[in-house]
């Protein structure tokens, strides 16, 4: 299979994890994409030109991340990512630390894709608060950092975005997080070998 991606985009991180905790990195053959440039291969893979893509084995493609992580699932022996056991709730999760991750590339696309005399702070605000409703939210609601689900690799992966781009200083304001995101990534080294070089 080959996963289409950059090192830096934390959907495309959120896979990498997935497969390295879950036995199948041997399995991906990595291909970088461009979301910024005509005709790469991510567009031609994935109509909305948004990582990751996976090509399987026969050809075809699927998109996004979640619907990737999924599609592990049925790969496993049982379900991993979306513990049958639980899967309502990893879903929740899953779909609130990517929601944080939309988030925080908005604002990143916001001051550096937008001409600073036309950069609009009302919009950086209010995606801003999404992200300080989340993060107060899962000060009381974060999911185990001992279980590599696919609502922890994606809070995981969240936290590490904004570690990168800086549109919340998380951990001076939601020091449970920093605990927390500690905790996950002494429980799965994968996190830190998938750390981009920026």
């Amino acid at each position: 299979m080959i996963l289409i991606s950059t090192p830096t985009s934390p959907f495309g991180r959120k896979v990498k994890i997935a497969a390295i905790v879950h036995g199948l990195k041997d399995r991906l053959t990595l291909e970088k994409g461009d979301p910024w440039t005509q005709g790469d291969i991510l567009s031609r893979t994935n109509p909305l030109g948004k990582m990751p893509a996976l090509v399987l084995d026969d050809g075809k493609a699927i998109y996004d991340s979640g619907v990737i992580l999924d599609y592990f699932d049925t790969l496993l022996e049982r379900p991993k990512l979306f513990p049958v056991e639980r899967r309502l709730d990893t879903q929740v999760m899953h779909v609130l630390a990517s929601g944080l991750m939309d988030a925080g590339i908005l604002i990143a696309y916001e001051r550096l894709r937008r001409p600073d005399e036309f950069c609009y702070q009302p919009w950086i605000d209010h995606q801003l608060a999404k992200l300080r409703r989340g993060l107060e939210h899962l000060t009381k609601n974060a999911p185990d950092p001992q279980v590599a689900d696919a609502g922890s690799i994606s809070l995981a992966c969240a936290l590490g975005y904004f570690d990168w781009r800086k549109q919340i200083d998380w951990r001076k304001e939601y020091p449970a997080m920093v605990d927390w995101l500690h905790a996950f990534s002494s429980a799965f080294p994968a996190f830190d070998a998938t750390k981009a070089e920026h």
